[in-house]
């Protein structure tokens, strides 16, 4: 059983009974599920994932001290401590990981502040320039169980994707970076016998094709040791997986150095074709960094158009 199904099961059986049985009258003010940091709110855990941080769990979501007050909140931690200390064989060991505890009771405008910035996911431009993408994946990835007032619900609807004109915007400038790291600088460092170099070329080009690939998915890219595993579910482009581990893990002999060069510009023909399938470019050529300009003329917010390319990526 997955880590998602498993904090459901425990608050159907454990989490729901308690809070209708002690605080019935609070459940109209109170949201309960599954989000935030771990592969269990992605739905990539697996049995090698149990060797930390796996229990039976969920988050309880409070609303602010104007609402529910301090005594009250520490009345339903004090209960949610008590819930069975083992369900389905596994036992809750009162984890305390890096980055704080990923179940228990929270203030939801706490836990969208810390990952987003904003406690009610109102973000401007500055606010969305500035949220970290790891964190807006944490904050609407995992599942909802249960929402009395549907803030919580609300939030993660407003944090839902990028508005589309900074999606472009950062689309603009991955494939700049696409465009100098793998369609010029590969080659200039290899001219050069900078083998070593030529490989961080190579990760630069990865690194960006990836986000450009989730951005016009219009998907959040989770933590990096995820993001191939999320890749790989995407709807569009997600073979590029496979070329992309192809470009990391291939050295830069003579022999490699044509096919990696030839893999990059096949990874970028796919994606101009969808770009241009998206309307999001008018540029008739191969090279990335025409691309880039064009995605970037098509942004409707002057403010945004005219900031430097690279100011969103």
């Amino acid at each position: 059983m997955q880590g998602l199904e498993l904090a459901r099961r425990f608050f159907e059986d454990c989490g729901r009974p308690m809070l209708e049985a002690q605080f019935p009258a609070l459940l109209p003010q109170l949201a309960a599920g599954l989000l935030g940091a771990g592969s269990e709110c992605f739905g990539y855990d697996d049995a090698v994932s149990r060797d930390h941080d796996f229990e039976p769990g969920f988050c309880l979501f409070l609303p602010g001290e104007e609402v529910l007050d301090r005594r009250t909140a520490f009345a339903l931690e004090r209960a949610y401590a008590k819930l069975p200390k083992e369900y389905l064989g596994l036992r809750r060991g009162g984890l305390a990981p890096v980055g704080g505890p990923r179940h228990g009771v929270f203030r939801t405008a706490e836990f969208f502040a810390e990952r987003v910035g904003a406690p009610d996911g109102v973000l401007d431009l500055e606010g969305w320039l500035r949220a970290p993408e790891q964190g807006l994946a944490e904050a609407v990835n995992g599942a909802v169980f249960f929402d009395g007032p549907g803030e919580l619900t609300a939030i993660r609807a407003r944090l839902a994707y990028y508005p589309e004109d900074l999606r472009r915007k950062k689309l603009a400038g991955e494939l700049l970076l696409m465009g100098q790291s793998g369609q010029y600088n590969y080659r200039r460092c290899l001219s050069h016998g900078e083998t070593g170099a030529a490989q961080l070329a190579v990760g630069e080009f990865a690194r960006s094709a990836m986000h450009a690939i989730f951005l016009l998915n219009r998907r959040y890219q989770p933590f990096y040791k995820w993001s191939f595993r999320a890749m790989r579910d995407l709807p569009l482009l997600s073979a590029e997986a496979d070329s992309l581990e192809y470009l990391l893990s291939t050295d830069n002999r003579p022999e490699n150095a044509e096919e990696k060069v030839y893999a990059m510009e096949d990874l970028a023909a796919r994606l101009i074709g969808l770009l241009q399938a998206q309307g999001l470019s008018r540029a008739v050529c191969g090279d990335l960094e025409k691309h880039a300009y064009s995605v970037n003329d098509g942004i409707a917010d002057p403010r945004l158009r005219t900031m430097h390319v690279l100011s969103a990526v």
